[in-house]
């Protein structure tokens, strides 16, 4: 174990960011090596989201909130990883403008710079989707960089998206990552797109609609509600996915989506279906032996608010090869 780097996870979900990171897993008959990472400590408030992450890893999450975890129950480390909220921040308008927050969840990106600073770790690798460039007409994110530069790290950042990864699936993430060493920072770059020209289309990952149980598919009042709306256009523009493309982005809405949603739904022989949830673990690219809960709605919420664990993978070879 000395040979390898500590890990230490918060807001870890269903464990997308951890498994992306150990590594040692299957997808789409791609293995995906061992990394030379020991996980430590993974973090969540979301019990239920516990319940899930524990199915699956050795090492047991802590439900606790990131507030009430005290330094000492923070074991040392050389990685630390978290997925922080975003949708809380608001830019206070003083002069000069500084980083405010709206409610609980704006608090939370603040905890972990604490962490940082107390902890000191080699390195951190944080995860959010792209609207945070934009938030606050831009004014928000360069105040989040300084943030994690006064903890003392030298930040960079970049969208990736995971169909140019492997991944049957259009979603854009922005992944920043600081190093405690200027040096080594330079010697980081984010890995390249493996499928750029040749995406994984979703056909690869979803069940024959002939088997799919029928509690899945919209009734013949709900499509016929569409079809008298203008809403029929919309679907055809991008919620009706073409299966022979990467998959529109899954969200964390899926238990509660509509033919009236944005989230993405299946056309079989004038049928419309959404998404089982093992289906959108493979969307997410999760391997066949992740388990899932009995719980649907528990499934769809943590599946869909996950980091990718293959485009955590490509992410965390570039930051070990940078380490090393």
């Amino acid at each position: 174990m000395n040979n390898k780097f500590k890990l230490v996870s918060f807001f870890s979900g269903c464990g997308g960011m951890d498994l992306g990171a150990l590594g040692g897993f299957t997808f789409l008959n791609k293995r995906y090596k061992r990394n030379p990472i020991e996980l430590v400590m993974a973090s969540d408030l979301d019990s239920s989201i516990g319940e899930l992450y524990n199915l699956n890893f050795k090492h047991k999450i802590i439900c606790k909130d990131i507030k009430n975890i005290t330094f000492d129950e923070i074991p040392s480390h050389e990685i630390l990883t978290g997925g922080f909220p975003c949708q809380s921040f608001s830019v206070i308008a003083q002069n000069p403008k500084r980083l405010g927050y709206k409610d609980e969840k704006g608090k939370l990106f603040f905890e972990l710079c604490k962490v940082l600073k107390n902890k000191k770790p080699k390195v951190f690798i944080a995860e959010n989707v792209k609207g945070i460039l934009s938030a606050n007409k831009g004014e928000a994110f360069p105040l989040i960089l300084n943030e994690f530069e006064k903890a003392g790290y030298y930040v960079t950042y970049k969208v990736l998206n995971a169909a140019h990864f492997g991944i049957p699936q259009k979603r854009e993430r922005v992944f920043i990552v600081g190093f405690k060493n200027k040096t080594t920072k330079k010697k980081f770059s984010f890995p390249l797109p493996t499928t750029l020209e040749n995406p994984v289309a979703l056909l690869h990952v979803i069940e024959d609609h002939k088997i799919v149980e029928s509690k899945y598919f919209f009734s013949k009042k709900a499509v016929d509600g569409l079809l008298k709306t203008k809403n029929i256009k919309i679907m055809n523009k991008g919620r009706d996915q073409d299966i022979n493309m990467p998959c529109n982005t899954v969200t964390a809405h899926l238990a509660k989506v509509s033919l009236n949603s944005t989230d993405p739904v299946l056309k079989f022989n004038g049928k419309y279906r959404m998404f089982t949830p093992r289906e959108v673990a493979r969307i997410q690219s999760f391997p066949e032996e992740f388990e899932l809960l009995d719980s649907k709605t528990t499934n769809y919420k943590a599946l869909g608010n996950a980091v990718p664990p293959v485009l955590m993978w490509h992410v965390t070879n570039a930051v070990i090869k940078a380490l090393n």
